[in-house]
């Protein structure tokens, strides 16, 4: 049976091994443990103290031994290196009064392979006081340790990839707002999007449901968590506003059987300040029955977005003057004349003196000017009219809506405000020559505007009359 069994089986005798620990107890040694890890040497005294008395043929082969002689005789390229740092688990339970003792160490094969290894020892009934027989066995189980340390590398590059990826990443389980949506269902629902607009709580109600699983590095630092505790504890103040807008939309694919989904959305970090969110969410292979794994990519536009609103910015407004430029005027003009509503009022405006100003100061000082204009008509004009610069010194304001009464009205008040501006900054005074007309109908918008330049012409002439010397510098 010792030699036909299909594991390691070893007979050895340890007596001493007990001998030794006996010498150690005499000396006052009280914790094996701590007498080992003070002198390296002592656990080789250990295992070198250890006598092999027989081993069977399945250890032959498991060591790639041709005979006992072999094997007995090369020992010590068995039980080296890393083996000695496990050892010494099997010597403090001897140590502790066991009859025997269970282990994982390594030992290696004749041939320099590295066997991972189930050590379980037992000293053989009636040799209790002088441990003189004990029959050890080991099982090999390197395949298996092998699987387990490349599964454990798998899951920690795994894990690694999920921390640090350089978006954020959260897994969600989104099972309960599955059973919501087959529950609506299940009562003969078909049309979503009309259910939702009936009941606007639902929405509310599934996002409450999502169950955040994990959150990434990246995640924390985007939303200003100082740790997943903390963010999870917040996620209110995270998904809030639009953001529920955004959510009935998803909802409404996931109804539809879209379980990958790409948006943009808006998200607030725990600051407060909005983060545009460029959102992937995907239901994982294996859980689409369920919707039990959920993973989202959130990657941060917030700095495009604030490009695109600058660009589009720039492309409608004055960058001198913060009012609307040429191109949107144009655009706008182009709208009313179609559109109306009418009636519509125009007001032409120039800037007086400004040449002057460029010559004598500097361009510099002319610009300070221009920027003073646009102060001045930013406050008198309403949110619904457009007030733009379309030329050097030249504004023009529409007024939709509005009858040349109401116009005069706007032009006392922008020359009331001219005055303030004037008390308000030293140096050069602003002046404008302002021109109203008005007209009731798309075919008339011309007309209104050669007549407000016009009028607009006239006041300028009678300021320059005014002031002999900048005339030809007008």
């Amino acid at each position: 049976m010792f030699e036909l069994a299909p594991v390691s089986l070893w007979l050895e005798d340890f007596s001493a091994l007990k001998q030794l620990f006996d010498t150690w107890r005499a000396e006052g040694v009280t914790d094996l443990r701590a007498h080992l890890e003070a002198d390296a040497d002592r656990v080789r005294q250990c295992t070198a103290s250890l006598k092999v008395l027989r081993a069977n043929q399945r250890t032959l082969t498991l060591f790639a031994a041709t005979s006992s002689d072999e094997l007995f005789s090369q020992l010590d390229r068995v039980f080296r290196d890393d083996m000695h740092t496990r050892v010494a688990d099997e010597l403090d339970q001897l140590w502790a009064g066991a009859l025997g003792f269970d282990n994982q160490t390594v030992n290696y094969a004749l041939d320099g392979r590295r066997l991972d290894v189930l050590v379980h020892a037992r000293i053989l009934p009636g040799h209790e006081h002088t441990w003189s027989r004990v029959l050890v066995s080991l099982e090999d189980v390197t395949a298996q340790t092998q699987s387990t340390r490349h599964l454990q590398r798998s899951e920690r590059y795994a894990r690694d990839l999920f921390d640090h990826s350089p978006v954020s990443l959260w897994v969600e389980d989104f099972s309960a707002v599955k059973r919501l949506l087959d529950d609506v269902r299940a009562q003969g629902i078909r049309d979503f999007k009309t259910f939702l607009k009936v009941h606007a709580e639902f929405v509310s109600r599934c996002m409450q449901e999502i169950r955040v699983i994990d959150v990434n590095q990246q995640t924390l630092q985007m939303f200003g968590a100082a740790s997943k505790e903390v963010l999870l504890n917040n996620i209110p103040r995270i998904f809030r506003g639009e953001m529920e807008e955004s959510f009935a939309e998803q909802l409404q694919d996931l109804w539809d059987g879209k379980l990958v989904q790409q948006r943009e959305v808006v998200n607030y970090a725990l600051s407060g300040d909005a983060v545009h969110i460029h959102m992937q969410f995907s239901v994982l292979d294996g859980h689409r029955d369920d919707w039990g794994l959920v993973l989202l990519s959130l990657v941060d536009i917030t700095a495009r977005k604030k490009a695109e609103a600058y660009l589009e910015y720039l492309g409608k407004h004055d960058v001198l003057t913060q009012l609307r430029n040429r191109a949107f005027f144009v655009e706008e003009l182009n709208r009313i004349t179609r559109k109306g509503p009418w009636p519509l009022s125009v007001v032409t405006i120039d800037l007086n003196g400004l040449k002057s100003v460029n010559d004598d100061e500097g361009h510099a000082a002319g610009d300070a000017l221009l920027r003073r204009v646009g102060e001045v008509l930013a406050k008198a004009v309403d949110a619904s009219a457009c007030a733009a610069r379309i030329g050097g010194d030249e504004f023009t304001i529409l007024l939709p809506g509005t009858d040349e009464r109401g116009a005069m009205a706007l032009t006392e008040r922008i020359l009331s405000l001219v005055e303030l501006n004037n008390q308000f900054y030293s140096g050069q005074s602003l002046s404008l020559a302002i021109g109203v007309a008005s007209c009731s109908s798309g075919d008339q918008v011309e007309a209104a505007l050669h007549r407000a330049d016009q009028a607009m012409y006239a006041e300028k002439a009678r300021y320059y009359e005014e002031r002999p010397a900048d005339r030809r510098r007008r």
